[in-house]
């Protein structure tokens, strides 16, 4: 009974909605996992907040590209009142979910509506670094993403592809003007990021463009 109370008090809080319409709260976020865009529509024409966060902090946003509903996402999307740049607890964008999942299309509809590619800390590069789709990387590269984008540790995307993403994207950070020589905070390189995940031909592709 607690825990009930104080999520209600958390939607009153985070959301400006009262207690009463504590409903359309949990009927919003239920809508957006299940990509009911029309009842997503319904809720916001009645005047629910788009940028509401869900219960873990999450914005609506965030939570349509991590529970792939592409239909709530454009619904999202059309309002006017959306920040498309809205983050997580963790710092995380919309835009940084669409890289890691690889989902091409939803990135190039959340860069259409303005989702930034450079920003402090992790970037969207390094998510897509880390994620199946190497033309995700083209895609952030073409619209002006730093390629060596420093993480707060110093890690740069192209570490991050060579132990967890394609390694084909690997090569592209690579061709794109990628600096292998560059350390994080660890002292680490893309060479040793590669050896760690096992991948000794990317490895010693990676000391070759480190030379």
């Amino acid at each position: 009974m607690k825990s009930f109370l104080k999520i209600v008090f958390y939607l009153v809080v985070a959301t400006g909605f009262s207690s009463v319409r504590a409903d359309a709260y949990v009927d919003f976020f239920r809508a957006v996992n299940i990509d009911d865009a029309r009842t997503v529509n319904q809720l916001l024409a009645r005047g629910f907040d788009p940028n509401s966060p869900n219960t873990r902090g999450l914005p609506a946003l965030v939570q349509a590209v991590r529970d792939e509903s592409p239909k709530v996402m454009a619904a999202l999307l059309a309002h006017p009142d959306l920040k498309v740049d809205a983050t997580t607890p963790a710092n995380e964008t919309a835009l940084m979910m669409a890289a890691l999942a690889g989902q091409v299309d939803w990135a190039q509809k959340l860069l259409a509506h303005g989702a930034q590619v450079n920003r402090e800390g992790w970037t969207p590069l390094h998510y897509a670094a880390s994620g199946p789709q190497p033309q995700l990387l083209t895609l952030l590269l073409d619209k002006g993403a730093a390629v060596d984008a420093r993480s707060p540790n110093g890690t740069t995307p192209l570490m991050m592809a060579s132990r967890y993403g394609n390694e084909e994207g690997a090569q592209l950070l690579l061709t794109r003007g990628a600096d292998a020589r560059l350390r994080n905070d660890q002292g680490l390189t893309a060479v040793d990021f590669a050896r760690t995940g096992g991948r000794e031909k990317l490895a010693a592709r990676l000391e070759q463009a480190a030379r």
